[in-house]
């Protein structure tokens, strides 16, 4: 099929970036960093979670912060919702988008959200219905698509099982995450292959980890299959709550480098990027994860 002409990137650092920090941080400066994300040019960013603050207690202030936001023109702001409390709270703060977060790994789904597989999709399946009866659009993630802390590799079967499902309900688009970014690029594209097979490619984003350095290798060898959205983290913020060890998202700035550089078209700006990455390092008190920041100094 060849890599597309343009990508659409989703920006998940104040919610997948943010999530696993230690230090509580700012709402000051997660408002800070949505509206400098804008700036830069993104039209979609993950503006938080409305999750027990029990387990996350970095979403605690999800609803603070999108007050404070307020309306950012051309951008949407969704978040995750895990129940239909969650779902809820995102309606009583004015959201338009939500997304629900299952996993191809039935370890994983029992630790990270105490149920199996099938119960996961049992228990989103009235959460994507009253979001879409609210009129929300409702994006699907699928966690461990490359491999699972506690089973290894999984079968891209699952994978597509589980797309399929959240398909089903009316996701609009299902996010494929390699959450401990394990995958290699052979790996990936058949993954991608197999999910297309229930699920057009047009529906389909990465939502790829770096852990081991292959996160843009992977997310080339699924350009070319026709993959046009991508989610990242700037500043390659993040990791796993669920996952030890397991690194940031795809910095932004590495990925529209590299997509730049390939002729592809983002509507970012890779400068006003670097320096949204540089403000939120400051305010975490930690250098960039991302190699083309650090290049620009």
């Amino acid at each position: 099929m060849g890599c597309p002409a343009a990508v659409r990137i989703v920006e998940v650092g104040p919610r997948d970036g943010l999530q696993s920090e230690a230090a509580t941080v700012p709402v000051a400066a997660k408002v800070a960093l949505n509206q400098a994300l804008a700036g830069a040019g993104l039209r979609t960013i993950e503006a938080g979670s409305f999750v027990s603050p029990r387990w996350v207690p970095q979403m605690a202030t999800t609803a603070e912060v999108l007050a404070r936001l307020g309306p950012l023109p051309g951008v949407s702001l969704p978040v995750l919702v895990p129940n239909v409390r969650g779902l809820e709270a995102a309606l009583a703060a004015g959201v338009e988008e939500v997304a629900v977060f299952g996993a191809a790994s039935e370890t994983f789904s029992r630790r990270n959200i105490n149920c199996s597989i099938a119960e996961s999709l049992d228990r989103f399946a009235p959460v994507v219905r009253q979001a879409l009866s609210e009129g929300l659009r409702v994006r699907g993630y699928v966690s461990c698509v490359l491999g699972c802390p506690y089973e290894g590799e999984v079968a891209p079967g699952a994978v597509r099982s589980v797309a399929a499902a959240l398909a089903g309900m009316g996701c609009y688009e299902v996010s494929l995450g390699d959450t401990i970014g394990t995958g290699t690029p052979r790996q990936a594209r058949l993954m991608v292959e197999t999910v297309a097979e229930a699920v057009p490619v047009e529906r389909l984003a990465l939502h790829f980890h770096d852990t081991y350095g292959q996160a843009l290798a992977n997310i080339l060898a699924c350009l070319e299959l026709g993959v046009s959205v991508l989610d990242s983290s700037v500043a390659g913020l993040g990791g796993c709550p669920y996952a030890r060890g397991a690194s940031g998202n795809v910095a932004t700035e590495d990925l529209v480098y590299m997509l730049h550089g390939m002729g592809i078209e983002t509507g970012l700006d890779l400068h006003r990027l670097r320096a949204a990455g540089a403000a939120i390092c400051a305010a975490l008190g930690r250098p960039t994860g991302s190699r083309v920041a650090l290049a620009l100094g």
